[in-house]
């Protein structure tokens, strides 16, 4: 599962969210206007794009601990603590950038 974010500046955003996907290897290439970086299950985006993508998103990971540590870090507001749901755990936070993700950690 792809999460697209617009991101100001790749330079700045692309160390967060490497550490939200686990130090995943990043991947930076243009497309048209657009400056691209993929990292883990992140698109991030930077350029004039409102007709490309979509903030919010829904990230399946592992284990939310990791997600948990980076979102404090960085100072992230969560907005729905971690809670049961019918197909795991979830969170919803809001990234410093101020894009929305719910992050699931599937059932077992």
């Amino acid at each position: 599962m792809i999460a697209n974010v617009e991101v100001e500046n790749l330079e700045d955003a692309v160390p967060f969210y490497q550490d939200l996907a686990g130090g995943a290897e990043v991947r930076r290439f243009p497309y048209r206007e657009l400056e691209l970086a993929l990292v883990g299950p992140f698109l991030l985006y930077s350029g004039p794009l409102e007709k490309y993508v979509s903030q919010n998103a829904t990230v399946i990971v592992e284990s939310l601990t990791p997600v948990l540590d980076t979102l404090g870090k960085v100072g992230a507001e969560i907005l729905e603590a971690p809670n049961e749901v019918p197909n795991g755990t979830r969170i919803v936070a809001r990234h410093p950038d101020g894009s929305v993700f719910e992050y699931m950690q599937p059932r077992a």
